[in-house]
This record gives C-alpha cells, sequence and structure tokens, in this order.
C-alpha cells in the first residue's frame, strides 16, 4: 500500500526537506553563523580562516542534529571547545547557546523573508495517507516547527507534532538516537515494527533504524542514495510522489527530475 509493506499503519515524517522546501534555508543559515564566528575567533587568535563547508562539513556534523549539537558537533571538528551558556545569552554570545541562537535568528529572518513552500508530491501524499484514515506525525528537530507547518498551510494533515520543543519538555535525545520517532509511534498508539519513518538526512534515517521501524523511506534530494541506504534507508525515492500507486514507483526516476533543490546540502532537518 503506498509503496511500503502492508502491515505499516502509521507514517512518520522530518520536516525539513522531506514535507517543505525549508532546508537551503537552513543549510545557508548555518553557514552565515558558522563563518562569522570562524572569522571572529580568526582575527582574535590569529589563525587562519576556514570556512564552513555547507556540504561536507553540513553532512557530517549538521545534517538531521538539534541544533546546540549541531553547533558543539561542528566547532569540536574544528578544535573549539565553548561553554555551554543559557538560553538568556544573545545571539553571537562565545557559548553554545549564543551560536546557537545566532543560527535560529537567522534562519527565522530568511523564512520570513523567502517564505515556506511544502514539496507538492509530499502533499500529495500525505493527503492519500489521510483519505485513507492512515494516522501521520511530524518528528522534527526544529523548535520552529508549527510555524512552518503554519506557514506552508500543512499543519492540519498531522495528528501528531514531536518538535524539538516537546524534546526539550521530555527530556528526549535528538537523532541520530531513535527517541523522538519512537515518541510520535507512542503518540499514535503504533508499535515502531509498523511504523513507517520518512527522513531525507543520515542522522534521521539513522534513527529510523536505530528505533526498529517497519520502513524507513530515504528522500533523496541531493544524489546521496547510496548514503541513505547505508545509514538505514529500506527504500529510497527522489521525491514521495513516487510511492503513489500511479507513479513510477521507488527508486525510479522521479516526477521533477533531480530534486527540486538541486545539489548541495539539501537536507537540515536540525533545529531551526
Amino acid at each position: 500500500m503506498l509503496g511500503l509493506p502492508d502491515d505499516i499503519r502509521a507514517f512518520l515524517f522530518d520536516l525539513d526537506g522531506v514535507l517543505t522546501r525549508t532546508a537551503t534555508v537552513h543549510a545557508a543559515a548555518w553557514k552565515d553563523t558558522f563563518d562569522a564566528f570562524l572569522r571572529a575567533e580568526s582575527a582574535r587568535t590569529g589563525g587562519p580562516f576556514t570556512p564552513f563547508d555547507a556540504v561536507a562539513d553540513y553532512d557530517a556534523y549538521v545534517d538531521g542534529r538539534p541544533r546546540l549539537d549541531g553547533t558543539r558537533a561542528f566547532l569540536r571538528s574544528r578544535g573549539v571547545e565553548l561553554p555551554e551558556g543559557t538560553d538568556a545569552d544573545p545571539p553571537g554570545a562565545r557559548t553554545v547557546h549564543g551560536v546557537s541562537r545566532a543560527k535560529n535568528d537567522t534562519v527565522l529572518r530568511m523564512i520570513r523573508e523567502q517564505g515556506v513552500t511544502p514539496y507538492e508530491g509530499s502533499v500529495a501524499y500525505v493527503r492519500r495517507l489521510r483519505a485513507l484514515g492512515l494516522p501521520t506525525a511530524v518528528v522534527s528537530s526544529s523548535a520552529n516547527c508549527r510555524d512552518v507547518l503554519r506557514a506552508a498551510g500543512i499543519e492540519g494533515y498531522f495528528d501528531v507534532v514531536v518538535d524539538g520543543l516537546v524534546a526539550r519538555r521530555e527530556g528526549l535525545p535528538g537523532k541520530p538516537a531513535p527517541d523522538t520517532y519512537l515518541a510520535a509511534a507512542r503518540a499514535l498508539g503504533v508499535e515502531p515494527a509498523h511504523a513507517a519513518v520518512f527522513e531525507d538526512a543520515l542522522a534521521g534515517v539513522a534513527s529510523g533504524r536505530a528505533g526498529g521501524f517497519g520502513a524507513v523511506v530515504g528522500v533523496d534530494r541531493t544524489g546521496q542514495a547510496a548514503e541513505l541506504r547505508r545509514d538505514g534507508a529500506t527504500v529510497v525515492v527522489r521525491d514521495l510522489a513516487e510511492l503513489i500507486p500511479d507513479g513510477p514507483g521507488p527508486d525510479g526516476p522521479g516526477p521533477d527530475g533531480p530534486g527540486p533543490d538541486g545539489p548541495g546540502p539539501g537536507n537540515p532537518e536540525e533545529s531551526a
């Protein structure tokens, strides 16, 4: 049914890069934030300035992770250890929270300026699920998840939202840990073996595999199908429309050719 095993009864979707085209916005916001920080560090220490690589660094340290975790992981890769700070730190403060807040402010500004557009194939797929009376959830590390869903006009399509705010309140570790997806399955009253995870981030498909979900659908917007399979995807498509029965089917050509975001970082589910 809908391109997945017949015993799948609940459908759990990542947000950025799967449902909405906010993925490249996140990538640009991370680069803007980290490059500003690294320039300041270079001036402070006299060391060289090496910019954030929006493909290699993004995939390795940021993609799919909660915002604070992504900040820690990338800066650690550059040998930078910052004090944690607190939520009260201003954007740009030399703390993990300050750098992370600068990123959040940047992405919110970009979203206000550019708006939010959902992927048509994903909307069509979710509408088909809703027409069949099947339960759906959004699982995102973003603290701005509901705002993005509303801006895209698709908030009403989901029974459950497990976002960065829920994860913080309930003490759930972020992806690649499976806890947020497991929480969504519990809220829908479905065992993981009978639920499907839809992810475009490597950390996200890894969380689906770790949670023992019945299907993990990798959405390949950026030409990383092999990596998605390696990290846990059981099915890989370039657009969810491929899973609709009258579409070309999994692993076949997408209805619009390459992913709409084109090459480069296109799957930053990480927290906004």
